[in-house]
């Protein structure tokens, strides 16, 4: 097993070196300790740890759920059951999110057309309605 930088393991998994140093700190990943020239060396299997944490992250899933998913990676046909459960709550949370932003743009659409029938008789309707929301 090769042992590599952090550098080469931010370039392998797609991420950049903070992003690496951000994660040992959160504890998705293991920090190794330094060798004698005072560098750390990763084993190969920290790149896939990373390139899982980075694709579970753009599915949407927070570091809390990652860190979650990573607690389950070796627990057989039960994670399964309870992966799928957490992938079931993302998708009904997404769909929250895109019934808001669906309604966000119709109330937008709405103020625009507004806007573009106001005849410069005061407040512009969009900054008017922004002042106005609670």
């Amino acid at each position: 097993m090769n042992a590599l930088t952090i550098g080469k393991v931010a370039r392998l998994a797609g991420v950049g070196v903070e992003t690496v140093r951000f994660y040992e700190r959160e504890g998705l990943i293991d920090k190794p300790p330094r060798k004698t020239s005072g560098y750390r060396q990763y084993p190969e299997d920290t790149v896939l740890r990373l390139r899982f944490i980075r694709h579970a992250k753009e599915l949407g899933f927070t570091l809390r759920e990652i860190r979650e998913l990573l607690g389950l990676q070796s627990d057989g046909e039960r994670a399964c059951d309870e992966v799928r459960s957490l992938a079931e709550a993302k998708i009904a949370n997404i769909e929250e999110k895109v019934a808001m932003l669906e309604r966000i743009r119709e109330v937008l659409g709405e103020l625009v057309i507004a806007c573009k029938s106001n005849k410069k008789t005061g407040l512009c309707p969009i900054l008017r309605a922004i002042e106005s929301e609670e």
